[in-house]
């Protein structure tokens, strides 16, 4: 089990940086020393993998690359790659949102000026053959380049099929643009891995995030489409989803493939295996996102409206979890288990041995439940609110008169408190603190509620496609945060460890 601790649920692209994202910069080793002097030693974020539709981190064009805009023109700048001048062309005045269409642009011209600059092409060919999905990743997206960025379905024959056959034929064809894509790979692992190793040194551990599925417009699905449920044109048949919940009422149709876990069967499930490879290259710690789907998946028609109209089909858990825990302790592993959970998940996370996760803002709306710390088991992450949710502040004003009232009596928040917001808001700190107090071996707690930041500072509203991905934490605000007293309260309920 994961010792006694607690961290802060935070997104790369939210540290406060001159250049309109944060990234692999000095702001992570900042972001670390603040931590410690809070009191905490993990650092939750979202998956660093390449970002999709609406820049959400969940619907990427590779379960496997990491997302450029991480990379630190500082960096490139040292390692003699590209001018300060060329660096200061990504600079953005913007401190509180990310302007992705700018930073997008800036850090892609930039790295194609470091890539001009590259000399040790043999650097490239090892980093390429160590990662052996890098090769279908470089190829996707070259080929996506010619076309426009169009998705795959809508390119030519020759191209659209590769898979059957052709793709190392058009490596040379689109070479120049192949070993560009495979340096930005290069240079995002050198840059995370000498951030990782920083944080090491301080004692600060990470926790990374694996979606559950893939996006059909993604490298994956092109590479190799028979591990997808797809028919002979590659059009998806089935795709996942969730039937209604806490979220949304009509469910959420996320549109993903599904996989084609008979096929995945016949080699043993090598390309999950290969998944959980990478993951456990980039993360200390790994959330596994929609754990419940190992145990049943909910797959609705392709052609299908809305996510009602699906059904649960058996997953693989059993048979994949052996065999990652042969290769990496459970220790490793942290299990999404919310939404719709029912006896199974629950066999499955018992037979796994994984921390489930308590999100306290659910226990206020569903009577005496586990998501309330007086409920909690040992062998669980406990959480004030997680990416998805509103801020705690926010919550807090969505809620009825009743609700609110048991809430604020259950934190031991008199009354007279209530209202208003900020870094010294008392109620969110008491929020913080029952969680703190409570049993559960991991506490998280996202930065906004530290800040005692209302709804217009989440992080992403499910089923909402516009307006997410885009908080950012300032300097200001890490220093105005009240760290003696999260250092206290951890000190105190023995979280001051990794």
């Amino acid at each position: 089990m994961l010792n006694r601790s607690s961290g802060i649920l935070l997104n790369i692209s939210s540290l406060p940086s001159k250049y309109g994202i944060g990234g692999f910069g000095e702001e992570t080793e900042r972001f670390a020393d603040f931590m410690l002097e809070s009191g905490f030693h993990y650092w939750q974020i979202l998956p660093v993998t390449t970002i999709g539709t609406g820049w959400s981190p969940y619907s990427g064009s590779s379960a496997f690359a990491g997302n450029f805009l991480y990379v630190d023109p500082d960096r490139l700048v040292r390692d003699g790659l590209v001018s300060r001048e060329d660096a200061d062309k990504c600079r953005y005045d913007d401190p509180y949102a990310v302007n992705y269409v700018f930073c997008r642009d800036a850090k892609r011209a930039l790295l194609r000026k470091a890539f001009d600059n590259f000399r040790d092409g043999a650097a490239l060919d090892r980093f390429a053959k160590e990662h052996a999905w890098l090769p279908d990743y470089a190829l996707f997206m070259a080929i996506k380049d010619a076309h426009g960025g169009a998705p795959w379905w809508q390119w030519e024959d020759r191209f659209k099929f590769a898979s059957r056959g052709g793709s190392n034929a058009l490596v040379s064809e689109f070479e120049r643009e192949y070993r560009y894509y495979v340096f930005e790979q290069y240079i995002f692992d050198r840059q995370w891995r000498e951030v990782r190793d920083a944080l090491a040194l301080k004692n600060v551990r990470v926790i990374g995030d694996m979606p559950m599925y893939v996006s059909l417009d993604s490298a994956d699905v092109w590479g190799d489409p028979s591990l997808f449920k797809l028919d002979e044109d590659l059009v998806p048949t089935e795709v996942a989803g969730v039937p209604p919940d806490y979220f949304s009422a009509d469910g959420q149709l996320w549109g993903n493939p599904l996989y084609n876990y008979s096929h995945m069967r016949k080699d043993g499930f090598k390309w999950w295996l290969s998944r959980i490879d990478r993951m456990m290259e980039l993360y200390d710690v790994l959330r596994i996102d929609h754990f419940r789907a190992f145990s049943a998946f909910w797959a609705v028609d392709a052609k299908a409206k809305t996510a009602k109209e699906g059904e649960w089909r058996k997953g693989v858990g059993k048979e994949l979890f052996p065999k990652v825990f042969k290769k990496y302790p459970r220790e490793r592993f942290i299990a999404e288990d919310l939404g719709i959970i029912d006896e199974d998940v629950n066999e499955l996370l018992a037979y796994t041995g994984l921390p489930c996760m308590r999100v306290m803002q659910f226990g206020f709306e569903d009577g005496d439940s586990i998501h309330l710390p007086h409920n909690f088991s040992r062998n669980c992450v406990g959480y004030t609110a997680t990416h998805d949710n509103n801020t705690t502040l926010g919550w807090m004003y969505s809620l009825p008169e009743n609700i609110l009232d048991y809430m604020l009596r259950y934190i031991e928040c008199d009354r007279t408190y209530w209202g208003g917001g900020g870094y010294d808001c008392k109620p969110t700190k008491l929020f913080i603190r029952r969680l703190i107090s409570s049993c559960c071996r991991l506490a998280i707690v996202p930065f906004q509620d530290l800040c005692g930041y209302g709804a217009d500072c989440r992080m992403n509203t499910p089923g909402v496609a516009d307006g997410n991905w885009t908080f950012r934490a300032t300097e200001d605000a890490m220093r105005s945060v009240d760290r003696g007293y999260f250092s206290y309260i951890n000190g105190l309920y023995g979280r001051y460890r990794v």
